[in-house]
């Protein structure tokens, strides 16, 4: 359908849980497109995130007590609006608003209510953090409406961009009390989709056979299913990141999306020349010490260092898969050289480990293969270590990271965002030290982490089930000699996808000081294909086509009253 090219936004509103808010990977597609959109509407997006900074302040938001001053008071005395104005500090340096909203709980029954009169949205069996979610949402709306009748915005072309089904009220509540605003609403993962997966129940095999809203009856998932439905089924325009996620929309959500919107990535903070080079040693120095030091002996220097991370989804992110083809690499009697797999997902811990955080500083005697620091596993105090499945599933294997086997695991329970007490580095500056990265996931509507590997020129293994994945096998794409490796993963391959894993390792190993340099340059050259200034236009597009179908919603409703 061609849209007329004048349906372009003026204003765009864009809202998230993840905005200054770093929670998962939607924080990396709102923080990195960021610079793309100012680019292109400089100033006139304004992010909206929740203000949850009470003890501590965001060190992503930066506070500007200069910007809509006079709204911001406005809003305070007429709708009681907390709203704190700054900017994102992240490439771009969007504006963001940052808005308290608990002072929505009073109302709680009242929206869902409406929700439910209006959409047909089920409140009813809410739990957890369906509440917070739907008060921030509604908060967002609220404060969409109150900045676009403060600014007199009526003869603008206003976009109002939702991310999940957290913000599928505040969708709800653009359309009905601002309609001339066009809406959109993407959804990163289904929640039923991510439930049943998450469930090791068959997601693919028999996708077409399920009904969404009765798997939310049985996964007791009725309340976020039917909010996230409602968004998708109102909005103006419904997108996705990716073709695996779209058709888990037709099926579960009963909308086909209009664009599939994929991730895309800002490099301009990755170093080059010496720089890159000088990071990428003190990284392997670092993480090959804090494998010494947990292990309690000395490893070879040409150790290759290999990692997973992400969300501790077990089974979803292929943890567990992971686990598996270290078992099987460590049995092949043609690897030559030690591997150190770092299991990098946060967990439940109490703390950073004082007994490593000795040695690491010094404190303790030189290491010798007698010391033997506590756990041979673990950089950080798991809370519960006999419940944790990571630690299951390495005692259940046989795994003790013993001198004579080549390979060894550590896993590093900690979010790593420069202060967890053993790295104490981000995760990207660590992540510039790997050889190679392994992330086989079951359910992956895009994936960022391969996705930022071969963007720092890591090459990476992924699986045909994550969207990144199957964005590059639309290429021609050959295999690890291109910088990824996307092995093929169904409902039922599991320990096939384990072995090719360990295969692909092996290899890696063997190759040659220039075989890697063309690897991490060919890694390179795939994730220019894949950062922003190529897939921006798809939001251009869904705009567009908000802003068209909301004017034909318009129409049909004025003509609706004429008559």
């Amino acid at each position: 359908m061609e849209i007329d090219s004048r349906y372009t936004p003026s204003y765009i509103f864009e809202a998230s849980w993840e905005v200054c808010n770093k929670v998962g990977g939607i924080y990396t597609v709102l923080s990195t497109r960021a610079h793309s959109l100012q680019k292109l509407y400089n100033d006139r997006v304004f992010f909206i995130g929740p203000d949850i900074w009470n003890d501590s302040e965001s060190t992503w938001f930066e506070e500007d007590h200069n910007l809509y001053t006079s709204w911001r008071e406005y809003a305070y005395q007429s709708q009681q609006l907390e709203v704190r104005i700054g900017r994102w500090n992240a490439p771009g340096k969007p504006i963001v608003f940052l808005v308290k909203y608990h002072q929505f709980q009073k109302i709680q029954n009242e929206i869902f209510s409406s929700m439910w009169s209006d959409y047909g949205v089920d409140s009813l069996l809410a739990y957890g953090d369906y509440y917070e979610s739907t008060q921030f949402a509604y908060a967002t709306g609220v404060l969409i409406e109150s900045f676009y009748r403060f600014h007199q915005l009526e003869s603008d072309n206003v976009v109002a961009h939702f991310n999940e089904w957290m913000l599928g009220a505040g969708a709800l509540y653009i359309k009905k009390h601002v309609p001339k605003i066009a809406t959109l609403f993407t959804t990163h993962a289904t929640s039923i989709g991510r439930s049943i997966a998450g469930n090791n129940l068959p997601l693919y095999d028999h996708l077409n056979e399920y009904n969404g809203d009765q798997m939310a009856r049985q996964l007791n998932m009725v309340a976020k299913h039917s909010i996230e439905k409602a968004a998708a089924r109102n909005v103006d325009c419904f997108t996705t990141v990716s073709e695996i996620t779209a058709r888990e929309c037709q099926q579960f959500l009963e909308r086909q999306p209009e664009v599939v919107t994929p991730n895309g990535f800002e490099k301009n903070f990755i170093p080059k020349g010496k720089a890159y080079k000088h990071q990428q040693q003190k990284a392997r120095k670092l993480l090959l010490t804090i494998a010494e030091k947990t292990v309690g002996y000395a490893l070879q220097q040409d150790t290759v260092l290999i990692g997973i991370s992400g969300r501790y989804e077990y089974k979803n992110k292929g943890i567990d898969v992971f686990i598996e083809a270290m078992q099987q690499l460590s049995a092949k009697p043609e690897l030559t050289k030690d591997v150190i797999a770092f299991i990098m997902v946060p967990g439940w811990i109490r703390g950073p480990r004082k007994d490593l955080q000795e040695l690491l500083t010094k404190k303790a005697p030189k290491l010798t293969d007698e010391t033997f620091a506590g756990s041979p596993f673990l950089t950080h105090d798991l809370v519960e270590p006999q419940h944790d499945m990571v630690m299951q599933k390495l005692q259940q294997l046989g795994f003790n990271n013993s001198k004579d086997k080549r390979v060894k695991i550590i896993f590093a329970p900690s979010y790593l965002n420069g202060d967890d007490g053993i790295f104490n580095l981000p995760y990207y500056d660590l992540l510039i030290g790997f050889d190679l990265t392994v992330f086989p996931s079951y359910y992956e509507p895009w994936g960022y982490t391969p996705h930022e590997s071969v963007a720092f020129a890591i090459p990476t293994i992924t699986t045909s089930l994550s969207g990144f994945g199957s964005w590059i096998n639309t290429a021609d794409h050959k295999g690890l000699e291109d910088g990824v490796e996307v092995i093929y993963r169904n409902d039922h391959n599991q320990a096939a996808v384990a072995e090719q894993i360990a295969s692909t390792i092996q290899k890696f190993t063997t190759m040659c000081e220039e075989q890697i340099i063309q690897l991490k340059e060919a890694a390179t050259r795939l994730s220019d294909r894949a950062d922003w200034s190529h897939f921006i236009s798809f939001y251009q597009d869904a705009y567009r086509k908000a802003l068209h179908n909301s004017f034909i919603r318009l129409s049909k409703q004025h003509k609706l009253k004429a008559d």
